[in-house]
């Protein structure tokens, strides 16, 4: 092949920016790691599970496709950690070159119309992505559905969807890339995301006490890890879990230690897989009282906008 060849197939790549916006528990998360084959972002059915951006990376052959996993939109909460979650989606929303609007099917409620009313000047293509079809019982319902929120915005595509399951998610894929620039990669093709292995480590825990506790406390516990190390034998972490009073410390180490015992096996299994080692794992449950609303506590434990 000639230079000349090598330049106009350089010059046919696609690469750019695709943010997923939702309301909590629409399956952004889900997707994401749907997308990208792999766990990046955790999930659960508890609102505020995601808490911070991250990027997932595809790369194939023609494209390199940078997915924005956002939190949850809501304004229903006014403190520090909510007022972080609205700073992280509003950043998510510039410089992108498409926008991925995540809804779940035969839903449409007032934070849908929130999310519509924030993107309504936003310049990029708009895809509506129709979430959880697998629940729908009889699918007749599906089109005057969709037909109905056509009719809210100009959106580029409308695909129903079931991230859970897998359905349609190529067809999400092929409509996102044909609508980035032409543009030479940002990332080299085996990364996957823009978060160390501390970071996600960290959030499997998260994941894993979320999933066991009730409705208030997950966006009142956070993780760090304040030692990470590799060696011949495995990886060696240590990691705090903060809550912000004695009565949820109480609730999150469980009776006799067992919900912690339970989420920190749990999460040890997918730390094993992710860094393909044995891990060791030890974890504490310490206080910091109200650090959810406390913007110098919260860059300590690492928010940063």
């Amino acid at each position: 092949m000639s230079g000349n060849d090598d330049n106009e197939a350089g010059n046919d790549f696609r690469c750019g920016y695709a943010t997923i916006i939702g309301r909590p528990n629409v399956g952004k998360s889900t997707l994401l790691n749907r997308i990208i084959g792999q766990k990046l972002s955790i999930t659960s059915r508890k609102p505020q599970t995601t808490q911070r951006r991250l990027l997932g990376i595809k790369t194939d052959e023609h494209h390199q496709t940078i997915y924005i996993d956002t939190p949850g939109m809501q304004s229903r909460y006014q403190d520090a950690i909510h007022r972080y979650m609205r700073r992280e989606i509003s950043n998510a929303l510039l410089h992108i070159d498409v926008l991925v609007f995540m809804i779940e099917a035969l839903k449409w409620t007032e934070a849908e119309e929130e999310i519509l009313e924030a993107i309504k000047d936003i310049k990029v293509p708009v895809l509506l992505l129709i979430n959880k079809i697998d629940l729908v019982g009889d699918k007749e319902n599906l089109l005057p559905y969709i037909r109905e929120v056509s009719e809210r915005k100009d959106f580029s595509d409308i695909i129903p969807i079931s991230a859970g399951k897998g359905t349609n998610i190529r067809q999400v894929e092929t409509a996102i890339s044909a609508l980035l620039p032409r543009a030479p990669a940002e990332f080299p093709e085996d990364q996957i995301t823009d978060r160390s292995e501390k970071f996600i480590a960290a959030e499997f825990i998260r994941e894993k006490l979320i999933r066991k506790l009730g409705k208030e406390l997950p966006y009142r516990i956070t993780v760090v890890i304040e030692k990470f190390t590799r060696e011949r034998q495995g990886v060696t972490i240590d990691a705090i879990i903060w809550v912000e009073s004695s009565s949820q410390k109480a609730i999150v180490i469980g009776k006799e230690g067992g919900v912690l015992k339970s989420a920190g096996e749990q999460a040890r299994k997918d730390m094993q897989i992710m860094l393909d080692s044995k891990v060791y794992l030890r974890t504490w449950v310490k206080v910091k009282k109200n650090w959810s609303d406390d913007q110098r506590l919260l860059k300590q434990l690492g928010f940063e906008s």
